[in-house]
């Protein structure tokens, strides 16, 4: 298996935001996390990144136990992350941000860059050329001089997904891509999803547009109040009785 969360528990003084959460992500799946607000799934992203460390249970990926490294050694594991909060630099033009998320790759030995010797200089060449394909991956290769402020909604989203790409991950854990975008951007982000995939990546994604999630994911886990429902396919899902009244028949109250 390549991702497995195993009894993951989380509290914060006397709140349980998850409770002996258990389930697998299979290589190069597309594995959805849903469930309503408040159910635990960024809390578990977090832990699964790194930020939080589990109040108990275990996860691993690929074998080797994450759930007491720090995020930046998961993230040397090929473990990548976005934000619900798009978390963007500004001010920097859309290369300069995804350029500013390669240093797991970048390797640079201080001394040639210090006396600017040509072995930088190609290393810098290279990263760059490396920072405008993913920029391309996600259709922004045509705006690599923009300032990420004057970018679109949709557009910041892709470049928050264009910087968790940038250092090569094996494992991105995207936090609701598509939130607020319209019908035609999500359609574009499904297609990069699925490029991901079909390359060998492996994804979990939390989402709320529930059309997304059932079009795209392979499997799909629920969660409420910090528990798991259920985790199986898109159509076992949609008919699952305790899903529909937690979490698909609230969304259908609503509209």
């Amino acid at each position: 298996m390549n991702l497995k969360v195993d009894t993951i528990s989380q509290h914060f003084g006397g709140l349980q935001a998850l409770s002996s959460v258990s389930f697998e992500v299979a290589p190069g799946a597309i594995h959805g996390l849903i469930g309503p607000n408040g159910a635990g799934k960024t809390t578990l992203i977090n832990i699964l990144s790194g930020l939080y460390r589990p109040s108990g249970g275990r996860v691993y990926y690929r074998q080797k136990a994450l759930h007491r490294l720090r995020p930046h050694q998961i993230a040397n594991l090929g473990v990548a992350r976005t934000f619900q909060n798009i978390r963007l630099f500004p001010s920097m033009t859309c290369l300069e941000n995804v350029q500013a998320a390669q240093h797991l790759i970048a390797g640079r030995p201080l001394l040639p860059q210090l006396l600017r010797l040509p072995a930088a200089g190609k290393e810098d060449r290279d990263l760059e050329a490396k920072a405008r394909a993913t920029l391309g991956r996600v259709g922004l290769d045509g705006k690599a001089a923009w300032l990420a402020k004057n970018l679109s909604y949709g557009e910041r989203r892709r470049l928050e997904i264009a910087r968790a790409l940038a250092a090569n991950p094996t494992l991105v854990l995207l936090d609701e891509p598509v939130a607020g975008m319209r019908r035609n951007e999500a359609a574009q982000v499904a297609d990069l999803v699925r490029a991901l995939a079909a390359g060998g990546m492996t994804i979990l994604l939390i989402e709320h547009n529930m059309a997304f999630v059932m079009a795209l994911c392979t499997m799909i886990t629920v969660l409420n109040f910090g528990q798991v429902i259920t985790t199986g396919r898109p159509e076992e899902i949609r008919s699952h009785r305790e899903v529909i009244e937690a979490y698909l028949g609230r969304e259908k109250s609503h509209a």
